[in-house]
């Protein structure tokens, strides 16, 4: 579906440099069809991004629909 869509597409531009600069871990928690608990972990590693709850704690945790998500991201 489109979340997951975008997170697919996020996952592939994270860099080395964007963990480097950010330093911050967003989880979504997201209602509508392809809603539940997302996360863009730019602060370990070489970054991630996906399904489910971050590796870590959070640093950042917002709630929206789906569509909303998408949107902001698009």
């Amino acid at each position: 579906g489109p979340v997951a869509e975008t997170f697919r597409v996020i996952q592939g531009a994270v860099t080395e440099e964007y963990v480097r600069s950010t330093q911050g871990v967003f989880q979504f928690e997201l209602s509508g069809d392809g809603g539940g608990t997302w996360y863009i972990d730019l602060k370990n590693k070489g970054g991630s991004a996906g399904f489910g709850k971050p590796p870590v704690t959070a640093d950042v945790v917002m709630s929206m629909s789906s569509a909303d998500f998408v949107k902001m991201f698009t």
